[in-house]
């Protein structure tokens, strides 16, 4: 990560902007505000940022849907702003492609603290990346069990030919069962391939998503072939992955 990374905060309300800037500029970061999607737009076209904080509710398009749309173009890490606190709220924000999530109204120290840790999540060092870990799988397709995953264009096929659509979530978890075939990956694990999602309160959230996972590749869900659980383990692809 190079020095003085770049914050955009997307919020309509200009104190919470300002609350932000006037906090972290003095900790190394440079900050910079949007109040709705079409500013978002033209700040992103102007300089990329290394991170996003995003409000959820948003004037006209709504955060859910600005996350979506940059999840499907970009990498950028992305941290929810929101005053809505149920564990649906996560969960949806989550799925949607965010890697934190912060309730309003919330700590500067915290906000720095995740923004910090997102950062660092999102560009491992050289030296932190395990010689063993498998090379990322972007550009091929990969089959398992009849089914193929087409990670240039992210569509998954059935065996029978019909494209099966994932959400974000699910394709970054398949992702990382695909890669690492009849090995036991912990939540831990599957949270940090899943561009390293904060655990806290969202421990549920890899389970959630692999219940659904499992809905859509699983001839019965109820009892698993592909994706098993492994009793205080966690879960494992019990399938062989050819690279085509």
């Amino acid at each position: 990560m190079a020095s003085d990374p770049r914050i955009l905060i997307v919020d309509d309300d200009a104190e919470i902007c300002q609350l932000v800037a006037r906090f972290l500029e003095p900790h190394g970061f440079r900050v910079t505000s949007a109040g709705d999607g079409p500013s978002m737009r033209a700040a992103l076209q102007r300089e990329p940022a290394d991170l996003v904080i995003l409000d959820q509710m948003l004037p006209g398009e709504d955060g859910l849907a600005l996350c979506r749309e940059l999840r499907a173009t970009s990498r950028v890490p992305i941290i929810f702003l929101t005053a809505l606190n149920s564990e649906a709220d996560r969960v949806v924000g989550l799925e949607m492609g965010a890697d934190d999530y912060l309730s309003k109204p919330f700590s500067t120290r915290e906000l720095l603290a995740r923004t910090r840790a997102v950062l660092r999540r999102a560009a491992p060092e050289a030296s932190e990346v395990s010689e063993a870990a498998p090379k990322p799988a972007k550009g091929r397709r990969l089959r398992f069990s009849g089914w193929t995953l087409d990670t240039g264009r992210r569509q998954l096929t059935s065996p029978e030919g019909v494209l099966v659509d994932l959400s974000g979530g699910e394709y970054e978890l398949l992702v990382a069962f695909l890669e690492r075939p009849h090995i036991v990956l912990t939540r831990d694990q599957l949270l940090d391939s899943t561009r390293g999602r904060y655990a806290g309160p969202f421990d549920r959230a890899i389970d959630m998503q692999v219940g659904r996972l499992r809905r859509k590749i699983e001839a019965d869900p109820k009892i698993p072939e592909l994706i098993k659980t492994v009793r205080g383990g966690g879960y494992v692809l019990a399938s062989q992955v050819d690279v085509l």
